[in-house]
């Protein structure tokens, strides 16, 4: 089985992707140990709420610096929802409040002209060089969004009154607008597949 380290943000809800997790085979441990996120072989950061919460949650507990240094790294990484948007450098909900910084670019509203937040079901197209990211349908829960693409990365987008980010990927590092987890069973194969790049660890000598 390959071992996931949830990081527990205090504002997601980490049963459902603990359970999908396991369901494609992992095994799953949730911490808020800065040495445990550090060192994990798979590490997901998942999170639902404002920005300023998740920031401050981080923040306390010592998790931004090992997962400034993770994504730095290339080392297997998956954010979901309020994940992806806390690795920018800032949001439209939060003015002021500083993101991880790992990823150049503000965190918009969606426009007033369409229906806020965005729940249900929206189609997502895979752009070229996407290996994980995959064109399905996704479950979306988000009232704030990615409008382009940043450099170095490759998306996937989706459509809510406009094209927006829905998915980035750069190597094993997975950043992802939508809920996987809840996304049925095209959402589970889009799990497997990151997990297929979590590097198998070396057996002991005896």
């Amino acid at each position: 089985m390959t071992p996931v380290t949830i990081v527990a943000t205090g504002v997601a809800n980490t049963a459902s992707v603990s359970t999908s997790l396991r369901r494609c085979g992992a095994s799953v441990q949730i911490t808020d140990d800065p040495a445990q996120v550090r060192d994990a072989e798979a590490l997901v950061l998942p999170g639902v709420g404002s920005f300023a919460a998740g920031m401050e949650r981080l923040r306390e507990r010592g998790l931004d610096v090992p997962i400034i240094e993770r994504i730095g790294e290339g080392r297997p990484m998956l954010a979901i929802c309020l994940g992806l948007q806390l690795l920018f450098e800032g949001s439209d909900e939060s003015p002021g409040v500083a993101g991880l910084g790992v990823i150049p670019g503000v965190i918009r509203r969606f426009d007033p002209s369409v229906r806020t937040p965005q729940f249900g079901w929206s189609r997502v197209e895979a752009g070229t060089g996407c290996a994980v990211l995959d064109s399905g349908d996704a479950y979306f829960a988000n009232s704030y969004r990615v409008g382009e693409p940043p450099q170095g990365w490759v998306a996937a987008t989706s459509e809510h009154g406009a094209r927006f980010v829905a998915a980035l990927e750069r190597g094993p590092v997975v950043a992802c607008q939508f809920h996987p987890e809840l996304s049925g069973s095209w959402g589970l194969a889009l799990l497997t597949r990151w997990l297929a790049l979590v590097p198998a660890k070396e057996a002991t000598p005896c």
